[in-house]
């Protein structure tokens, strides 16, 4: 299989996402060899991690903002 060009990259959380379906499609229709579908898993993986990283990413800039004080608007 011809290298995806956004495995050298750092691919967005949709990217991550989008290719993810992507490759669950093919791996789902059953048209790829044995070789194919194991790289096709191997990125899968690969994939799912930097989504599952840009997720917690997320979580924890939500945490930071919702646990962050919150100054008293004047004339309150």
């Amino acid at each position: 299989m011809s290298e995806n060009p956004t495995m050298s990259e750092n691919p967005t959380y949709e990217q991550a996402r989008d290719e993810l379906v992507s490759i669950v499609t093919s791996l789902e229709a059953g048209n790829t060899t044995l070789a194919e579908s194991i790289e096709l898993w191997e990125r899968g993986e690969t994939l799912a991690k930097i989504a599952q990283h840009h997720l917690d990413g997320a979580r924890a800039r939500l945490d930071a903002t919702i646990a962050a004080p919150v100054e008293d608007e004047p004339g309150a």
